[in-house]
């Protein structure tokens, strides 16, 4: 390998590390503290539930307890929650607010309240 060669090699992955770094440094910085009011359920059932003969409530809890995370639908737009499982267990199938961090489509519950 030539010099040329290699100092092309290393201008390269040194613009790759750059540009990994300010992708993950903007991400980070997506992160911020909101409040979201909507209806607590799951991702896979979102705002239908298919389970017949249940209750909204009662199908979260079991996609939830097959494996699925807590959700919270707010209009069309579905987030993933994490934290406070049993208070989100509570407000299964229920109008609920969530106050958290959101970073993309993920909310990091802090408090879980029902709906006023």
């Amino acid at each position: 390998m030539n010099n040329r060669s290699m100092r092309l090699r290393m201008l390269f992955a040194v613009t790759i590390a750059f540009v990994a770094f300010g992708v993950s440094a903007r991400a980070q910085d997506a992160s911020h503290q909101t409040t979201l009011t909507g209806v607590v359920s799951d991702p896979a059932c979102g705002a239908h539930h298919s389970m017949k003969g249940m209750s909204a409530a009662d199908c979260t809890r079991m996609c939830v307890k097959a494996g699925q995370s807590y959700a919270l639908v707010v209009g069309q737009r579905v987030y993933t929650l994490s934290g406070h499982s049993a208070e989100l267990s509570k407000n299964a199938g229920q109008r609920g607010t969530v106050k958290g961090i959101l970073n993309a489509n993920t909310l990091a519950a802090e408090t879980v309240k029902p709906a006023k």
